[in-house]
């Protein structure tokens, strides 16, 4: 595999490398294994779920915030 990295990528890739002291592909390969795994779409997908249940009308409840009234509160 052959990767195309600005100077300034492989110099810090070297840096942590030496830190650690490992080498270059053993630091890329740890790096590679922390990423999730499989399509990162299913792990954002329901991330910002509220458990309502019902349509929510942006413009009605902008018209409601505005007027200084929240139309979730009851």
């Amino acid at each position: 595999m052959v990767l195309d990295l600005s100077e300034e990528a492989v110099a810090r890739l070297r840096e942590e490398a030496s830190r650690r002291r490992i080498s270059v592909e053993e630091l890329i390969g740890e790096l590679a294994d922390s990423l999730p795994a499989g399509d990162p779409l299913d792990a954002f997908i329901g991330c910002g779920e509220s458990g309502i249940a019902e349509p929510f009308d942006i413009h009605r409840e902008r018209s409601e915030m505005a007027a200084g009234r929240n139309a979730t509160t009851v």
